[in-house]
C-alpha cells in the first residue's frame, strides 16, 4: 500500500523533520525540488543539462522540468512519496495532480502545519543544524547535550542559516502567505487537508500527522490478524 503526501506549512514549521520520520518509520521517498535539482544537474542526462543550462543563467526552473524530474522519481516506485517544496503555487497543484492522474497514484493527503507567526519567529532564530548528518537543534528547546558537537554524529560542524533572522523570516512568511497558503483552499474542497499543530512538540506533531495518515500496510495486516 503506497502513501502520497504533501506537508505544508512556513518555513520553519517543522515540514524537514516530519518528513526524515516518515521516511524512517513508512520508508517513504521524500521528494525535495532542492535535492532533485542538485542531482540533475550533475547526472550528466538530458534532463540534467537543462537543468543546469537554466540555472546557469540565474533563471529559475519551469515547472515543465520540475515536473519531469518529479515524473522520473515516481517512475521508480517504492512506499509511497512525500512532496517537500512542490506544490507552491495552484498552478503547480493542478501540474501534480495531472502528474499523479497519468502515472495512476492518488494523493493520500495534504498535512497543513499551522503554527503561530510570532512562536514561529523565537523557534527559527534559535535553531541550527549539524553541516554533516543534518540533524536539527534549538538554543532553548533542543540544544546539544556538550555544547558545539552533534549528538548524532559527533560532529561539531553546526551552523546557522543566514537567513535565520527576524527581518528575513517575515520577508519568507509574507512570500509563503501570498503564494502557498491558497493551496490550503485548494485541498480543503478536495477534502484532502489534515490540519496539525505544528508547535507541538514533535512526537506529538509526529502523531498527529501519523493519525491523518492512511494506517501501513504492515499495522492493516495485524488488525486483520487480530492482534
Amino acid at each position: 500500500m503506497t502513501i502520497n503526501i504533501i506537508l505544508l506549512g512556513p518555513p520553519g514549521a517543522g515540514k524537514g523533520t516530519q518528513a526524515r520520520r516518515l521516511v524512517d518509520d513508512r520508508g517513504l521517498v521524500q521528494l525535495s525540488t532542492g535535492d532533485m535539482l542538485r542531482a540533475a544537474r550533475s547526472s550528466g542526462t538530458e534532463m540534467g543539462r537543462r537543468v543546469a543550462e537554466v540555472m546557469d543563467r540565474g533563471e529559475l526552473v519551469t515547472d515543465e522540468i520540475v515536473i519531469g524530474l518529479i515524473r522520473e522519481k515516481l517512475s521508480e516506485g517504492g512506499n509511497g512519496f512525500i512532496f517537500d517544496g512542490f506544490p507552491r503555487t495552484l498552478a503547480q497543484a493542478d501540474a501534480l495532480g495531472a502528474l499523479l492522474d497519468e502515472t495512476g497514484m492518488v494523493l493520500d493527503a495534504v498535512v497543513e502545519m499551522q503554527v503561530d507567526d510570532q512562536a514561529l519567529v523565537r523557534r527559527i532564530t534559535g535553531r541550527y543544524t549539524c553541516g554533516n548528518c543534518g540533524e536539527v537543534y534549538h538554543d532553548d528547546t533542543k540544544p546539544t547535550a556538550r555544547p558545539g558537537v552533534c549528538d548524532v554524529c559527533g560532529s561539531t560542524d553546526l551552523r546557522r542559516r543566514a537567513d535565520d533572522n527576524e527581518d528575513s523570516l517575515k520577508t519568507r512568511l509574507l512570500e509563503y502567505y501570498k503564494k502557498t497558503s491558497p493551496l490550503i483552499g485548494y485541498y480543503h474542497a478536495k477534502g484532502k487537508l489534515k490540519v496539525v499543530d505544528g508547535l507541538a512538540d514533535m512526537d506529538q506533531v509526529a502523531g498527529q500527522i501519523a493519525a491523518a495518515l492512511p494506517m501501513p500496510q504492515h499495522a492493516l495486516d495485524a488488525a486483520g490478524r487480530g492482534l
